[in-house]
């Protein structure tokens, strides 16, 4: 087995995942599918090797005791990857995902223009959820780039592991790593406030103390950006929520209409040419009828509607409103948008040409992206990248 041949095999099949274990076939995921190669199966002894040179000492002691370690490494002339060892059958195992050297723009992910605004407010809590591999590690590092290249800020993250590296620019900018740099994820959220940051990356929020911590920063003048493996706004909101026991769930929601700035849900979809993804967003804002809705148990079910009457004032899109418009585009197939869509039976009705009772937010959608294409064409910006781009990391 040659690790280096099919690391540079990922890149040149536009792969963004690489599955190894013991007694299988190499195995890429491209474009969202799983493709197995026609190489040899691994060996046991190839997987040992691949550890020995792969990991340090200390790491590999904290494989044999957890039996499982995420890591990243680069590897010259090839590119930089995220990677995590695991056990399956009692044999190790290795999932490698390619994480793009550059860090993309917003506009190069075929992002809607109101996440470059939400990457620029000045405090708060701003989060970006989705599934594995749906390119919310991508999408922060984007938003990240955004603030250093555009604001004199000082950008801390805590990261397991680091992924995209980013260089100052108008910002300064420290990169802390979970075993390398702080020793526990905990650990460091303790002291990342005495390092006098502007904004705060934090990898991931996964306990009631990540959380707390996270909303006490948006509360004291801080942007907080982070992500969360849910699918939506309303399950984004009921999942912060059950951190907390019953008892503090209504101080919560004061804490979160206090803080929450903007949740941006992502799903990669593939093209409709076969040969890459793009990103379907919906952009939940918290306005003053979201603040509302937040506060009241009872009323969390219509943040989906009142997030698709808030698209020409506030930049706000459903999923099932950014799937319409990436088919009217011709970036997606229907089939594939109707297969995404939050609400199937209704989007089919639309695709159809079926008007239904909720066509007003629909009319307002389209009017609002029309413009915004309009203008966009008639200003310079860069060339848009690849959409699988997008999908190069979690």
């Amino acid at each position: 087995m040659d690790f280096r041949s099919l690391l540079q095999m990922m890149i040149d099949r536009q792969a963004s995942d690489l599955h190894l274990k013991v007694g299988a076939r190499p195995v890429l995921r491209i474009h969202g599918q799983l493709v197995k190669l026609e190489d040899a199966p691994v060996g046991a002894e190839e997987m040992q090797r691949l550890i020995s040179k792969a990991l340090t000492e200390e790491q590999r002691e904290s494989l044999a005791l957890a039996r499982e370690i995420d890591f990243a490494f680069g590897v010259g002339g090839v590119g930089r990857f995220r990677a995590n060892f695991y056990y399956q059958r009692g044999t190790p195992a290795i999932a490698v995902r390619y994480v793009p050297l550059g860090v993309p723009r917003i506009e190069q992910l075929n992002l809607p223009p109101v996440i470059r605004s939400i990457a620029m407010r000045p405090r708060g809590l701003v989060l970006v959820t989705g599934t594995v591999g749906s390119g919310k590690t991508t999408t922060l590092a984007a938003m990240i780039d955004e603030i250093n290249r555009t604001a004199s800020k000082n950008i801390i993250t805590l990261e397991d592991p680091i992924e995209f590296l980013h260089r100052d620019q108008r910002a300064l900018i420290s990169q802390r790593e979970v075993g390398l740099d702080t020793e526990s994820y905990e650990s460091g959220l303790k002291h990342i406030l005495r390092q006098d940051p502007d904004v705060l990356l934090l990898g991931e929020i996964r306990t009631q103390q990540t959380m707390s911590v996270a909303t006490m920063a948006a509360n004291t003048g801080h942007l907080v950006l982070s992500t969360l493996h849910t699918i939506d706004a309303i399950q984004t909101v009921n999942r912060i929520i059950s951190f907390y026991p019953p008892h503090q769930h209504e101080e919560v929601r004061f804490m979160l209409a206090a803080a929450l700035q903007a949740v941006i849900s992502m799903r990669l979809i593939r093209t409709a040419d076969g040969r890459g993804r793009v990103p379907a967003v919906e952009v939940m804002v918290n306005t003053e009828t979201i603040r509302d809705l937040l506060l009241d148990p009872g009323k969390t079910s219509r943040i989906r509607h009142a997030i698709a009457e808030g698209a020409s004032h506030y930049g706000m899109q459903t999923f099932d409103q950014s799937l319409m418009d990436l088919c009217r585009r011709g970036m997606i197939s229907g089939e594939e948008a109707l297969r995404h869509a939050s609400n199937p039976s209704e989007f089919e009705l639309r695709m159809k040409g079926i008007r239904s009772a909720s066509d007003a937010t629909w009319e307002v959608f389209e009017q609002g992206t029309r413009a915004a294409r309009e203008e966009e064409s008639t200003e310079e910006s860069p060339e848009r990248g690849s959409p699988e781009a997008q999908s190069g990391a979690a």
